[in-house]
């Protein structure tokens, strides 16, 4: 006889509800952060990587100095979390977790190679948001104190810095707070309201429900954190967000301009004679952040005076799923670099929607001062839009990409001739890194934006890129005639270095500065004659770790069984030799989607790059007897109409198995103590591992998603709906299969995560799940983190944790 389906299903939930209430309480551990060895602490504490930053002209370097990690009484200062924004209410500005600071900035003369390092700044600054002036003469920066933002101003001929305002800048939104104006005297910046009111009260009793409703027209939106939940974090937005915009001179004297509102941002024309002022507007959303609420689109003067209004764009609750997916009406403003005063942007012409069919997806609009006269229809194109590269009156390039297919473009069209069609540049597959064309090198102009740098009387444009191939990557500098549209090969990366552009040096196009590095060179900076090849070494940063310069890399290849190529890099502890016998290892890894077998198995790496070990760096296990597999290709692969994800957990397994194969033969990995592990979608990867293999001793999963259903409307490439792909959501949620994990799993979560899905809850529930299965798990949350870790005592910890479980469960395991 045929048992009832409902009466079984009910059964069974009822005797797991009585079980996992007969369970033991979960024990709390009474535990104060821990340190782990003391070699993985040493590199923990050493300051990170200095990088530079080169004036426009290219004429002067800043070179940039990283502090250590912060403490978490830093990182534990009072955080709004407040429509998508994190604030710190002392500062009116961003929270230490979304903001890093610098300890030391010092200016080097190209020409004289003469250094001044910064001089007149509080000691122990928390210096941060460096911004060159347009005549490459002065450094604009914050500095953030215990009441406030500061804005100061330091001059590259000396390094002498000055105090521009009090702690008045208003932080709060994601974006500049400040910028230049052309003539590089004045600076337009975001300021608190003087005299502005209380802080609003919350009223601790409720006043009704709160209430949001939706009268049948779709609405999908991507599972976000940090949204305004009442009427009181409405209340709070408006009072952090409202800014005031001001005019500030080199003499510190401060000017206000227009109305106080709530501005997203504030660009001034390259002239520097109008200002591009965004601001949000009402009704706010509990659903969206901020970026969506409506937003008005404004011309100012700089008395603050309104000259045009350019666009009001509605609440954007119900912009269709999909990653090709936009808001409807304008968008991405922007001013055309290489003009006094000419507005741009994008329209969508499908709606927004990458479902409906349509031959043009956007189009380009056009506006000139003094704004009176009617809006000009620009480029329609295939793709949407990315970006627009200025040139000349004659001539700019638009770059437009579908994802869905992986297409990308770069059309050339005339900016004082809008109306005329598109020619091609490129068209080619996002995902083939071979045949990556480099992106357009660009100088600064007489307003000092980026324009496209170009030679022989504008004939010739430059192209670098990564220079992808299967020998590895080897960077590039290509000229592109623009009448032909052919490209000559001008330098090349060159083993064994890794070298790859980072600016031109001067007005000429002979002389660029590189980045030069070899797996034992730390990086440092060159100036590099292309013409005769000759090199000059910039910069002089040392090794941070001698003991470990004989750490060895090597990038291993090998094959998966339906024949797509796999690669990863091996790192072996120093002295290690193959008759030393098979080692412990742990495999760190991130899955990627691809649309193209052929695409998936290309090359993603140089053989020659520096071995970089850092806090954040898996390599820090080999001090501890491990080798490690750093970022083994997991390509989930869905040619054509096929969709990667339906055929996820096969293709994922397939390549984890294929892997540890590799390098049990190559002598270097005990199979029986080969870890997993990996970080946001690298966490949900090691999960799924564990709940459909039994590859791994263990595994090490850090601020992951684990039940899909928590995440209906699309995840990492996922495009489709909960509904339009149930199988693959609970197929592919790990959750789902808690009950098949027979290994060890180590769960770390960041109790403050601000990622879109990977809610701390998901680690929560996927914990009582294994625990309520009888699972070996432990579950470790971090107070005061987001997605990434930012305090010593969290990073420790973490650290502390990892080393635990892997001396217990992969070391030391069993047998």
């Amino acid at each position: 006889m045929k048992k009832n389906t409902a009466c079984v299903l009910k059964g069974s939930l009822f005797i797991s509800l009585v079980l996992l209430l007969c369970l033991p309480a979960a024990a709390q551990e009474d535990l104060l952060y821990q340190m782990p060895p003391k070699e993985i602490a040493a590199i923990v504490d050493a300051p990170g990587n200095p990088f530079i930053i080169p004036s426009p002209d290219g004429k002067t370097l800043l070179i940039v100095e990283r502090p250590a990690l912060p403490s978490i009484q830093e990182i534990a200062q009072p955080e709004l979390k407040l429509a998508g924004l994190r604030i710190n209410p002392r500062t009116n500005g961003p929270t230490q977790s979304r903001t890093e600071y610098y300890r030391k900035l010092v200016f080097k003369d190209l020409a004289s190679m003469k250094e001044y390092p910064l001089m007149g700044a509080p000691a122990a600054a928390r210096i941060s948001d460096l911004d060159w002036s347009p005549d490459s003469a002065k450094l604009a920066f914050t500095v953030t104190g215990p009441d406030g933002i500061e804005l100061w101003v330091a001059f590259a001929a000396d390094g002498k810095a000055l105090r521009l305002t009090g702690p008045v800048l208003n932080g709060v939104m994601e974006y500049g707070f400040f910028q230049w104006l052309s003539d590089s005297r004045h600076l337009v910046c975001s300021t608190v309201p003087s005299g502005r009111p209380p802080l609003p009260a919350k009223d601790m009793v409720p006043k009704g429900p709160v209430i949001q409703s939706n009268e049948g027209t779709a609405a999908p939106v991507q599972t976000l954190q940090d949204l305004l939940k009442d009427n009181y974090d409405e209340a709070l937005f408006s009072f952090y967000a409202t800014a005031q915009l001001a005019i500030v001179n080199l003499e510190g004297q401060l000017r206000p301009i227009g109305a106080p509102a709530i501005i997203a941002a504030a660009d001034p024309s390259p002239d520097g004679n109008f200002i591009l002022v965004n601001s949000i507007q009402r009704p706010f959303s509990y659903l969206v952040a901020y970026s969506e609420f409506p937003q008005a689109y404004e011309i100012w003067d700089r008395e603050g005076k309104l000259v045009k209004k350019i666009a009001a764009v509605p609440l954007a609750e119900d912009v269709p799923p999909g990653n090709d997916a936009v808001r409807q009406g304008p968008r991405a403003f922007q001013w055309r670099n290489d003009a006094p005063a000419t507005l741009y942007w994008a329209e969508a012409q499908d709606g927004g929607d990458p479902a409906k069919e349509a031959d043009i997806r956007d189009r380009i609009f056009c506006l000139a001062a003094p704004f009176s006269g009617e809006v000009q229809q620009g480029p329609a194109l295939k793709y949407r839009l990315r970006t627009i590269s200025w040139g000349t009156g004659s001539l700019a390039l638009l770059s437009h990409y579908w994802w869905k297919t992986r297409q990308a473009r770069v059309d050339r069209f005339e900016p004082d001739a809008p109306e005329k069609p598109l020619g091609p540049v490129f068209a080619y597959s996002s995902e083939d890194r071979y045949a990556d064309p480099g992106r357009f090198i660009s100088k600064p102009n007489r307003f000092g934006r980026s324009v496209l740098r170009s030679g022989n009387d504008g004939r010739d444009l430059y192209l670098t890129g990564r220079g992808a191939s299967p020998e590895g990557d080897r960077p590039f500098i290509d000229r592109y005639d623009l009448p032909s549209g052919k490209t000559t090969r001008l330098w090349r990366s060159v083993a064994p270095y890794y070298e790859t552009f980072a600016a031109f040096a001067g007005p000429g196009n002979d002389l660029v500065l590189t980045s030069r590095e070899g797996k034992k060179m730390q990086p440092n900076y060159f100036l590099r004659n292309l013409k005769t090849g000759k090199l000059k070494q910039v910069t002089f940063f040392k090794h941070p770790f001698p003991a470990l310069k004989d750490v060895e890399k090597q990038i291993i290849r090998y094959k998966r069984p339906d024949g797509i190529d796999l690669s990863g890099n091996l790192y072996l502890p120093v002295g290690w030799k193959k008759t030393d016998g098979p080692l412990p290892v742990l495999m760190w890894a991130y899955p990627q989607e691809f649309k193209s077998r052929a695409a998936a198995g290309q090359l993603n790496d140089s053989p020659y790059r520096f071995i970089r070990i850092s806090a954040y760096s898996t390599l820090v296990w080999i001090t501890q007897g491990y080798a490690v597999f750093d970022n083994p290709t997991m390509p989930i692969v869905g040619e054509g109409k096929q969709e990667p994800n339906d055929t996820y957990i096969e293709q994922l397994v397939a390549s984890a198995q294929a892997a540890v194969d590799k390098l049990v033969a190559m002598g270097v990995a005990d199979r029986r103590r080969v870890a997993i592990g990996g970080h946001s979608y690298g966490a949900f990867m090691t999960a799924n591992l564990l709940a459909h293999s039994r590859i791994f001793a263990a595994g090490i999963a850090r601020s992951g998603a684990y039940n899909r259903t928590l995440t209906p409307f699309g995840f990492q490439a996922e495009e489709r709906l909960i509904w339009q792909a149930p199988d693959t959501y609970i197929k592919m949620s790990p959750f789902m299969f808690a009950d098949k994990v027979k290994d060890p799993i180590l769960l770390i979560h960041g109790q403050a995560d601000d990622n879109s899905g990977t809610f701390p809850i998901q680690s929560e529930r996927f914990y009582h799940a294994l625990k309520g299965n009888g699972a070996t798990a432990r579950l470790v949350l971090l107070p005061n983190e987001a997605h990434g870790y930012a305090a010593r005592e969290s990073v420790m910890h973490m650290l502390w944790e990892t080393w635990n479980w892997l001396e217990k469960y992969v070391k030391n395991r069993p047998k």
